[in-house]
């Protein structure tokens, strides 16, 4: 069978992908091996977040007191909160099948593997094998969790993110490796059902692709929240022979053997480009990436390759962005270059975590003499009112134009307040622009306002 486009891989890059398709007019076809959304729906942004919400309201309860209010035999059911995780995942998935059966999609269940001139041989779930062809076929294959040789997982004892999600009984200690968005969102999520949880960072700060201060901050919120952190140190072994895991970590003093029930090894992950064909094509690849041009065509005409498998951030909206722009070029649709510099990044842990830009220090390595204004949730009326003081909105502009060149929040709902930078920075915003768009009050936007108006020294609330 011969489509105009077709997709390997139906994670939130490959079905945008293959609904702007076919909006654009063409015959177009997904091939899928386990569930329609891939990762992010399945086992990564969606179901954690129901996690996460499960875990807030839990807290919001062990504090109902600081409300004014009263409960009592307030508890958990852990294997309740994991199965309404897995609910919610499982009703979005239905819902992108929906999608795919109103846009007059094909899905091929199957493993795919790319062919020269244009093909696709698909492995079903029985060994069987079926050819397809495509005029333009995208690869978008994604990611899973990347292993150590020092952390190698067996799934029970030494676990990545997707068993973290589905484990049949709570853990009583568990230690986190890596602190980047995955790793402080499980953390987070742990410690509130009541988990021992230490994190282990390699890094001097915790989710170190922040602004310092977004980091310390953070460390300070995990501290209070009774997570034991550890910066500069890296697990160089682990034992699983007993009846929990030894870890044995390298820190600056030296060596320390940490114990717990599990590890959760949360250090990145590996793109999933084995066994598809790349080699046979001939699509070069570097550093376990896919190489692509600005419109995600490879070095073999007619291949192209979107999100966790190319250079550009391992984001879920980055790879539907890419999708779009990739099959909008192919239809000849006037479309722009992703500008990769604009692109926000959240973490949902508590507190929130949003950044787009520059951080301070790198906007000083680049050069810019700077204006930085910042402005604390604890001088934020609606923060107080909520209950919700903790952290802060850090702006960084370029003093000489007046360019918006990095925002840098830590709190409640700041990764629903991000897109306010984003926007204002892919429309050239000058700082007392912002300062002139009146915000409403009393809310945590107005924050943005109040951290623009410190960097221009006209801050009227501290």
């Amino acid at each position: 069978m011969k489509y105009d486009v077709l997709i390997i891989g139906s994670g939130p890059g490959g079905y945008v992908t293959a609904i702007r398709a076919s909006q654009l007019g063409f015959k177009t076809a997904v091939v899928e091996k386990e569930n329609l959304g891939g990762i992010c729906l399945n086992w990564g942004c969606i179901p954690t977040k129901a996690l996460l919400k499960s875990a807030q309201v839990y807290d919001y309860l062990k504090h109902v007191d600081e409300y004014g209010l009263k409960a009592e035999a307030i508890d958990k059911d852990f294997d309740a909160v994991i199965k309404r995780s897995r609910g919610v995942a499982e009703g979005m998935s239905k819902g992108v099948q929906f999608l795919m059966k109103k846009n007059k999609i094909d899905i091929i269940d199957g493993f795919g593997k790319v062919k020269p001139g244009k093909k696709v041989d698909v492995t079903d779930a029985d060994g069987k094998v079926t050819e397809y062809s495509a005029d333009h076929i995208i690869i978008a294959t994604g990611a899973r969790s990347r292993e150590l040789p020092s952390l190698p997982q067996d799934g029970k004892k030494v676990i990545g993110y997707r068993e973290a999600m589905s484990l049949p009984t709570q853990p009583k200690s568990m230690i986190v490796v890596g602190s980047g968005a995955i790793g402080v969102e499980f953390a987070h999520f742990y410690n509130s059902m009541g988990t021992d949880v230490t994190v282990v960072e390699f890094m001097p700060n915790i989710v170190p692709v922040e602004d310092i201060d977004v980091s310390k901050q953070m460390e300070r919120s995990f501290k209070k929240a009774g997570i034991k952190v550890m910066t500069s140190s890296s697990v160089e072994s682990v034992d699983t022979s007993g009846d929990g895991v030894k870890a044995t970590v390298k820190t600056k003093k030296g060596e320390q053997v940490l114990e717990a029930d599990i590890v959760l090894s949360a250090v990145g992950i590996k793109t999933n480009i084995e066994n598809i064909g790349l080699e046979d094509v001939g699509i070069i690849t570097d550093r376990d990436k896919i190489l692509v041009n600005d419109w995600y065509q490879t070095n073999i005409p007619g291949y192209y390759a979107i999100g966790d498998v190319t250079p550009g951030p391992a984001l879920a909206h980055v790879a539907s962005a890419e999708g779009i722009t990739c099959v909008e070029k192919i239809a000849g649709v006037h479309t722009e270059a992703i500008d990769y510099g604009n692109i926000p990044g959240c973490t949902y842990a508590t507190p929130e975590i949003a950044s787009v830009g520059l951080t301070e220090e790198k906007a000083k390595e680049t050069g810019y003499e700077l204006k930085v204004g910042k402005f604390p949730f604890s001088a934020s009326g609606k923060a107080k009112a909520a209950g919700t003081p903790d952290g802060f909105v850090k702006v960084i502009f370029d003093a000489k134009y007046g360019e918006w060149l990095g925002c840098h929040m830590i709190g409640a709902g700041v990764t629903d307040m991000i897109a306010e930078a984003v926007l204002g920075r892919k429309l050239e915003t000058t700082g007392h622009e912002v300062l002139k768009a009146i915000h409403p009050h009393p809310t945590m936007s107005e924050a943005v306002m109040e951290a623009v108006a410190d960097a221009y020294d006209e801050v009227i609330h501290l």
